[in-house]
């Protein structure tokens, strides 16, 4: 058996400014982005807000022949290319070396452990370690990540903090799941099984997964391309159920009584 992803672990939007896309998504959203960095010699920058133990990065590119010889890189750059939004996601897996053997031995095209980090404006630098399907993109399956549980971003007392983080929202904020809108939802929840062991149920013509706290919907959409909604649940406040559409995607908000 494959061992299970903990939850959804961030989703990449590609955007030509990403401290312009921060500012424009806490006005209209109320989300704040306290973290970001540098990925040295990949040609990559971001801004960071997290969302429990989850994330929203906006990634911008500075340098395009680097940032094309790093997966999440091409995946950004393929992005700008159509005027930028959701580029690919990742789901959190504790146990990736366990998993990637596991899903190698059983056929899956997905690569080796990659270890990689960014530079904090503080100089602490992050470190994680990922795996790659052959191709990420919006209708491609999700990458494979595990971070190093230390620091400013990822130790115990700064999971802690961002849980509890106050948006200017007003409370904190997690991601409850999201939905991706395919042109044949099954064979893309098929294609994410044979890639990252990511299983679906059918449900009529959509499929669904439960990760860890989250889950994971796939329509049918009207187009071959891929589009995504993010679902995302407010403590500590009352607030009506909205949306707003901001950087081509949707973002849906409401009240959650444990967030």
């Amino acid at each position: 058996m494959l061992s299970m992803p903990s939850g959804i672990d961030h989703l990449v939007i590609a955007v030509a400014d990403p401290n312009a896309a921060a500012a424009e998504l806490t006005e209209v959203l109320g989300l704040a982005f306290t973290a970001g960095g540098r990925h040295a010699g990949l040609g990559t920058f971001n801004r960071i807000a997290f969302l429990g133990d989850a994330y929203l990065e906006l990634m911008g590119v500075d340098d395009r022949d680097a940032a094309k010889g790093w997966p999440i890189g091409v995946a950004a750059v393929r992005a700008l290319g159509r005027g930028g939004g959701f580029a690919t996601w990742a789901i959190a897996d504790t146990f990736i070396g366990v998993t990637v053997g596991q899903l190698q031995a059983n056929g899956s095209q997905i690569g080796p452990l990659v270890h990689g980090g960014r530079q904090r404006p503080d100089g602490e630098r992050v470190e994680w370690w990922s795996a790659f399907p052959p191709e990420l993109g919006p209708g491609r399956p999700p990458f494979l990540i595990k971070h190093l549980e230390a620091g400013a971003e990822w130790g115990a007392q700064a999971m802690a903090a961002r849980r509890a983080f106050v948006h200017p929202i007003g409370g904190p904020v997690r991601l409850l799941g999201i939905q991706l809108a395919a042109a044949d939802p099954l064979d893309y929840a098929a294609t994410c099984f044979d890639h990252v062991g990511l299983e679906f149920q059918s449900i009529g013509p959509a499929a669904v997964a439960a990760v860890g706290r989250q889950t994971i919907q796939v329509v049918a959409g009207p187009s071959a391309e891929v589009s995504l909604s993010v679902r995302l649940g407010i403590g500590g406040w009352t607030v009506p159920a909205r949306s707003a559409t901001e950087l081509g995607i949707e973002f849906i908000m409401t009240t959650a009584s444990a967030v």
